[in-house]
């Protein structure tokens, strides 16, 4: 769920409904994206989920740049940045919350302490770009990180699991690789950044992944394969689409905010979906860390 992309533009007020209702479009692909993934590891290998899943992306992406006449390789002046977008997106988010989830971590756990990403992606924005936010900013950041920290702890029995380490690391994988890929948006339109990183990523996600179809056991249930088709197709491309057009439309300020409201769709989901059953301290939680994520996004100006 990328965060972190700029316009210099202010949209005209039906743009900015416009980009609105697509970014929700894309915040509600992104939001069943933990559900898909418990779906598909009940017949294929976790790594193989994590690691697969940009393979069916890459292809896609793939088809899409030659569609578009674009090169298949971007700038090479551009590679350090891809680096960093793949070991964050590509890699690093699918492989530790896909891991996190086969500890035992259940989708509505998880999507409580990932909906700290939008503010851990603006400090990280912060930071590279050497921006100055007002105190209120860095007090919001920090009380959202304390109420992940008293969550995790509360629900791990006084401790904090692996399956939450490996969350953290989720998050701030996610957080580097969407600051990378929003600075590049600037110049470049999102889909085509998401496509370059997808791409120059087959190398390593190809042979991978035919290696681990071979050496893995796979079941083809049905509902093993949608969750597979739905992370591949959806959470690694397609729901890029509506929410970088979303952003262009209506502007980072409204179009952005409505990535607020994931954590709580995605415990939607995981209700329906999953029958997982939680009580009011992930509500509180969950809204906790909206009300945090809220104010960092409106306090991040100087």
């Amino acid at each position: 769920m990328p965060f972190a992309i700029r316009s210099d533009e202010l949209p005209a007020p039906g743009d900015a409904r416009r980009g609105t209702l697509l970014a929700f479009v894309g915040v509600l692909a992104f939001s069943g994206s933990f559900p898909a993934t418990v779906f598909a590891m009940r017949g294929f290998d976790p790594w193989l989920v994590a690691v697969g899943r940009a393979v069916i992306a890459g292809f896609i992406a793939l088809l899409c740049l030659k569609a578009a006449r674009r090169p298949l390789i971007p700038p090479r002046s551009t590679w350090r940045s891809y680096a960093a977008i793949s070991l964050g997106v590509v890699f690093g988010f699918p492989v530790f919350s896909g891991l996190a989830l086969f500890l035992g971590a259940s989708a509505s756990h998880s999507a409580v302490v990932i909906g700290l990403l939008p503010a851990a992606t603006a400090v990280c924005a912060v930071l590279r770009a050497g921006e100055r936010p007002r105190p209120l900013f860095w007090v919001a950041s920090g009380a959202g990180a304390l109420a992940i920290t008293v969550f995790t702890v509360t629900q791990g029995g006084g401790s904090v699991t692996w399956a939450d380490i490996l969350l953290v690391g989720a998050l701030l994988s996610a957080a580097v690789g969407y600051t990378e890929g929003g600075r590049l948006s600037r110049t470049t339109p999102g889909w085509q950044v998401i496509s370059y990183a997808l791409v120059l990523s087959l190398p390593v996600t190809l042979p991978v992944s035919g290696v681990l179809a071979f050496a893995t056991s796979v079941s083809w249930r049905w509902d093993a394969v949608a969750g597979f088709a739905y992370v591949g197709l959806v959470s690694m491309f397609l729901g890029f689409l509506p929410w970088y057009a979303g952003l262009a439309r209506g502007g980072i300020a409204r179009a952005g905010q409505t990535q607020l409201t994931q954590p709580l769709l995605t415990l939607l989901w995981a209700w329906l979906l999953l029958e997982e059953q939680y009580g009011l301290a992930t509500i509180a939680a969950a809204v906790a860390v909206l009300a945090c994520v809220a104010v960092t996004q409106r306090s991040r100006g100087a």
